[in-house]
């Protein structure tokens, strides 16, 4: 089988390692990839949003499966393009990734498929914004309504610093979600779909504070760990069951059958699991620490879904231990970050690329804001930690910065599902 991976950061990184040790993969290309991907996969240069762009490319390069990594190329229909030419895809039509591509829409499918969620709000006019405000928080929730790469999201007690949110995206033409406050820890749950079965991965949890302790903005992410030590054994069967499965069910209800990776992201509330979000695609950090962990073989599981068969496989292989994801971020992030620097240690194992690219002399720079994933692997979270952060020891980039908390408080036993 023949595969190519559309993306260029450490999600497709772990992707195309974990596609690299399934033997019935004969061939392995990415575009556009980066520094860290070459090593591994053919690379080809392409404008991943483009859908006859990408379409051509899968034809000319003769690939048996497409797997398309972020949001962005799925929402513009690449998938659809991709499947119009005779080609299996893994990732969801733009109709069915609307379900990330637009939270009202999501909200709407949730409403009609029973699904516990926040109670929300759609503001898209700011004459509207100050009373809609009164009627949430403290704490605020304030979300940009399209797709935000993850930074689009404040969460406040300060009712100033919600509104100034809400009326730069507003300025920006932005229809601005308010939620009400999700209490409890929070799970990020992958789901391979082939439009019918529900396939669970392991559950994962992500940090997306820049900052030790949770403090800071948000950015895209800056470290995960997998399993949850603190969860319930039952407790990926209920998210299946109470969230996943009926959002399935919904969209195929309404002609707009979801195939590819739904993503969950939940609180875990003392009423139990409330979803904050649906994602269409690999979430990026948790992937890099539960493919880690995953021993079946990738290019199987995601044709299954592609092609409709998932329910032919048989149950997911997984090794034993903990996985942890720590996120080296160059200067700047999450504002603007420098780059153009060398990196020394890039290419050990375990280190994951993402804002990569190899110079001309063969050094390789940073050319982004989260510039590498490291990943440990261990008995449990505190030797998954300690691999991880040892890894990062012999990491070198000017300026650059990581959390030294990603999975502590789990690791000490301080992450607890709230009492009802």
């Amino acid at each position: 089988m023949r595969v190519l991976v559309i993306g260029s950061g450490a999600r497709e990184h772990a992707l195309v390692l974990g596609l690299s040790r399934d033997p019935k993969v004969t061939a392995l290309a990415c575009a556009p990839g980066n520094a860290g991907i070459a090593a591994v996969a053919e690379q080809y240069g392409v404008e991943v949003s483009d859908p006859a762009e990408v379409t051509a490319l899968a034809g000319k390069w003769q690939a048996d499966l497409v797997v398309i990594g972020p949001e962005v190329p799925l929402v513009a229909g690449v998938a659809d393009a991709v499947r119009a030419a005779g080609i299996a895809c893994f990732g969801p039509s733009a109709e069915a990734a609307r379900i990330e591509g637009s939270k009202a829409f999501a909200k709407d499918v949730m409403a009609a498929a029973g699904v516990p969620t926040a109670h929300s709000e759609i503001v898209d006019n700011p004459a509207r914004l100050d009373a809609a405000l009164q009627r949430f928080g403290p704490t605020y929730v304030v979300k940009d309504d399209g797709l935000a790469a993850g930074k689009g999201v404040v969460v406040t007690q300060d009712l100033a610093a919600a509104r100034s949110h809400a009326m730069t995206l507003l300025d920006g033409g932005h229809p601005v979600l308010l939620e009400s406050f999700l209490s409890g820890p929070e799970v990020s749950l992958f789901c391979l779909v082939d439009g019918q079965t529900v396939v669970p991965l392991l559950p994962a949890q992500d940090f997306k504070r820049v900052g030790d302790g949770d403090s800071g903005p948000n950015t895209g992410g800056m470290g995960a760990y997998t399993p949850l030590p603190w969860a319930g054994d039952d407790l990926v069967a209920t998210i299946v069951d109470k969230a996943v499965q009926p959002v399935v069910d919904e969209l195929a209800k309404r002609g707009v059958p979801f195939s590819g990776l739904l993503y969950a992201g939940l609180a875990i509330t003392p009423t139990g699991p409330q979803v904050i979000e649906f994602n269409c695609r690999f979430g990026d950090p948790e992937t890099q620490a539960v493919l880690a962990l995953l021993r079946s073989p990738l290019g199987e599981l995601l044709n299954a879904a592609a092609t409709g068969t998932l329910a032919g496989q048989p149950p997911l292989d997984w090794a034993e231990g903990s996985a942890v994801t720590v996120v080296v971020a160059a200067e700047g992030y999450p504002g603007r970050p420098r780059t153009g620097d060398v990196i020394a240690g890039s290419e050990a194992e375990g280190v994951l690329h993402a804002g990569t690219r190899r110079r001309d002399d063969g050094a390789v720079v940073s050319s982004g804001g989260r510039v590498l994933s490291v990943v440990g692997i261990g008995d449990d979270l505190d030797a998954a930690r300690q691999d991880a952060y040892r890894r990062i020891e012999n990491l070198h980039l000017a300026g650059s910065h990581h959390r030294t908390d990603i999975a502590l408080r789990a690791a000490r036993g301080e992450v607890a599902v709230p009492a009802s």
